[in-house]
């Protein structure tokens, strides 16, 4: 049986929040409150494969995923990447593994140096692995290639690409090193619809020759339907389903899941009259509802929904955090 490439176990990534280090109007220091920005997130992703995570903003995809690459440290749980548990590394252990495991950040503006050329810029993961600089140059000029520039651009800086080709630097950035995993976090969500397309066709190809797993991180349905073999609902830092993507998509089994789906717009006007609403804003991260933090919003939610916090379980061929899952 081939191993899980990646596998979390209850994992949380809390901060303090704002105020919780100054002392109280009583002079006296008292423990602060806290953000949980992700809250216990259990999941496995095998080699060759796409995960999609889909959600409102601020629901703390982008802070698991960072967590996952141990940009920031968890709170507590348990990070394994090919068995290798991260959580108990020291920085140089991390430092030799990182090279398998790169991201594809959400903005192409601010997530390349300025200052450096485009070459350099997708030279500098390379540099840790690799010592011989005619390899390390021989590399830049094939991926590239591979991403759809000319090689004649890779003495630009920046500023002098479109927004799709930044995004194109900081993928050959993310897979010069030939890593087994890589993180989209909204790889296109600042590029226009044309260069969407292009973009996500370029990833899938890449992920074809290289044979390497993704974890997409996405508010947008169609783009995480396209890309991905699984979805996984985040509702404030928790998952609240989580299955196959055609499942997800065609018959999602919690509220929330089917109120997301029916929120992508559809080219048949008589489909209005489908869509789920949902009501109310998101609580907030620094105090959550008890029992199931989707309680607040839910049009089926009882006491027991107050009061008792769901556990995801398995509902056909989706695992589901409700009481109530929606049956089809």
């Amino acid at each position: 049986m081939t191993p899980n490439l990646l596998k979390l176990e209850n994992v949380v990534k809390h901060f303090p929040a704002k105020g919780s280090l100054f002392y109280s109007e009583a002079g006296t220091l008292e423990k602060g409150s806290l953000l949980r920005a992700v809250d216990g997130v259990t999941f496995t992703l095998d080699p060759h494969r796409t995960l999609g995570v889909v959600g409102e903003s601020g629901c703390g995809k982008t802070t698991l995923a960072r967590t996952i690459l141990h940009v920031i440290k968890p709170s507590s749980g348990k990070i394994y990447f090919e068995d290798v548990n991260l959580t108990t590394l020291s920085y140089g252990q991390l430092a030799k593994i990182r090279p398998n495991m790169q991201m594809v950040f959400q903005d192409p503006y601010s997530s390349l140096d300025p200052r450096k050329r485009a070459r350099d810029i997708i030279a500098e993961p390379l540099r840790v692995m690799i010592k011989d600089k005619h390899r390390i140059n021989e590399r830049v000029k094939e991926v590239i290639k591979q991403v759809g520039l000319e090689e004649e651009q890779s003495g630009r800086f920046p500023n002098e690409f479109s927004g799709g080709q930044r995004q194109r630097i900081g993928i050959a950035r993310a897979i010069a090193s030939r890593p087994k995993l890589v993180v989209l976090d909204e790889p296109t969500s600042a590029v226009d619809a044309s260069t969407q397309a292009q973009i996500l066709n370029l990833l899938r190809q890449i992920q074809e020759e290289y044979q390497m797993s993704y974890l997409l991180i996405s508010h947008n349905i169609d783009v995480v339907r396209y890309m991905s073999n699984r979805i996984a609902v985040m509702y404030l830092g928790k998952f609240v389903e989580i299955g196959p993507t055609e499942d997800v998509i065609n018959s999602p089994k919690h509220p929330y899941s089917a109120a997301l789906v029916s929120s992508v717009p559809k080219p048949d006007p008589r489909a209005r009259a489908e869509m789920v609403e949902i009501k109310g804003e998101t609580p907030s991260p620094i105090n959550p509802p008890s029992g199931c933090r989707y309680h607040p919003r839910c049009p089926f939610a009882t006491d027991l929904c107050t009061q008792e916090e769901p556990k995801l379980q398995e509902v056909e061929h989706n695992s589901v955090a409700c009481h109530y899952p929606i049956k089809h």
